[in-house]
């Protein structure tokens, strides 16, 4: 407070009493016209790492998510890009029903070489209608409250994948020929064609809040692939993983190097015949996601699949392995990035691996696949399913772990016309859904690939 320089007339002698009482009324004034703390919005907050845990705001975070993958897909794929080519209602709705049944961290994948929704259909050709598309996918996400960990590339054929870098280098895809792609003898313009895209995505500009992607909070975390291995190429990589790990570490510098904001995961599915999981595939565990540009270990286990045929309890153990090696070997925290069951009770099985998953101290899951239409029949989830009840309990308990508030109402899906604005985060809140507009053509289910050790279903 500044003083006045009103000209003040001379009192007389003042008496302890008095004196003091000024004082105390002087201090009042000071406290009253100071402003108060701003309280920090975790909507703006970067999610961290704090040793085994994840953090927010200085506070261990659990989360309970699920898997989206499909969202860049929302809209026709061509005509006008705000209004035809993504589909803003659909997105939004969709958004909102997941939060509502207590999602608040969903995977989407960013990456598509074919013509129709393609980020990059030719190497070195960005498509800005799409980016833009994905672009709304995370404002709508932040609007709601919700986090996304966006995928940069598919070890599987779905959307190209791989398989379509490779063949920009003159070379085959498939099987064991995929392993390539990680190998820099055997394909330099892989890493460097990889390393493009990645940096255009990091350094992109959101067209709606003028944020680049790499100062984006909504942004929970990036994946390097969806489900890499480097397979087939001799028993000892196949059990050492050599080549997989020195490619993590190469790219996940290189993210760093541009994006030391968020965390980033390996998007590894945790197979070994340590686990009782699948078999050696070039991909081990705790060799892979030990990497130092690496901050959180991932599986993904579907232990109804022919090739697992695992019971309840072995899941359980099978996931108690994975988070005691991720805290106690590795070093960090453990993501559960994918997982589901067929064929059997599903509210069962969740009830009870979403247990052993609580008690053992897991950081984060999401469920393989929450859909908005065309639910696929063998681990399609949709708003509705006698499952998610399991789920947005097991979501509470993750909130009440990270101390977080109760449910709130959420926004509304916003106009379809217009970018929705920025919300404070609200976690798992329950909005009133408007119905979604009429479908475009739905995006293809991922195919699956049976060569060497199974993979997993998120192709």
């Amino acid at each position: 407070m500044s003083r006045s320089s009103r000209a003040v007339p001379r009192a007389g002698r003042v008496g302890p009493t008095a004196l003091l009482l000024a004082v105390v009324l002087a201090l009042a004034g000071l406290l009253a016209a100071r402003p108060a703390p701003a309280v920090a919005d975790d909507a703006d907050s970067f999610v961290t790492r704090c040793g085994i845990r994840f953090c927010l705001d200085g506070r261990e975070y659990f989360i309970a998510g699920a898997n989206a993958y499909d969202m860049f897909t929302f809209g026709s794929g061509s005509g006008d890009t705000e209004t035809r080519y993504m589909d803003k209602a659909r997105i939004d709705a969709h958004v909102a029903r997941m939060v509502a049944d207590g999602v608040d961290v969903a995977l989407v994948w960013m990456f598509s070489h074919e013509s129709w929704h393609g980020f990059e259909e030719r190497e070195g050709e960005f498509n800005e209608q799409q980016y833009a598309a994905f672009d709304y996918v995370i404002e709508s996400a932040k609007a709601h409250g919700l986090r996304l960990i966006p995928v940069f590339e598919n070890y599987w054929e779905a959307y190209g994948g791989i398989d379509t870098r490779l063949r920009w280098e003159g070379l085959s895809g498939g099987g064991p020929a995929r392993a390539a792609f990680f190998d820099q003898n055997r394909c330099p313009g892989c890493f460097t064609s990889y390393k493009n895209s990645v940096s255009h995505a990091l350094n992109r500009t959101n067209h709606y809040s003028g944020v680049k992607y790499k100062d984006e909070p909504a942004i929970f975390a990036w994946e390097l692939m969806n489900e890499p291995r480097y397979e087939g190429q001799s028993a000892a990589e196949n059990v050492d993983g050599t080549t997989l790990r020195a490619w993590v570490d190469e790219m996940g510098a290189f993210v760093k190097s541009i994006d030391p904001n968020h965390l980033l995961g390996a998007g590894t599915e945790g197979h070994g015949t340590k686990y009782g999981f699948g078999g050696d595939s070039g991909n081990p565990f705790v060799h892979t996601q030990k990497s130092p540009y690496i901050d959180f270990a991932s599986a993904h286990p579907y232990p109804t699949e022919h090739w697992a045929d695992l019971s309840i309890e072995e899941t359980k153990d099978l996931v108690r392995a994975w988070i005691r090696d991720s805290h106690e070997v590795v070093g960090k925290p453990f993501f559960m990035g994918e997982f589901n069951v067929h064929n059997v009770d599903r509210a069962l099985w969740w009830r009870e691996i979403y247990t052993a998953f609580e008690e053992a101290g897991g950081d984060g899951s999401a469920l393989w696949w929450y859909q908005d239409r065309g639910i696929d029949g063998k681990f399609g989830v949709s708003q509705g399913a006698s499952e998610l009840a399991v789920f947005h309990a097991h979501s509470d308990r993750m909130a009440a772990k990270s101390g977080l508030p109760g449910s709130t109402p959420s926004p509304t899906p916003t106009d379809p016309a217009t970018p929705p604005p920025p919300v404070r985060r609200t976690p798992r809140p329950r909005p009133r859904l408007r119905p979604p507009p009429p479908p475009p053509p739905a995006a293809p289910s991922p195919t699956r690939s049976p060569t060497g050790a199974p993979p997993s279903t998120a192709a």
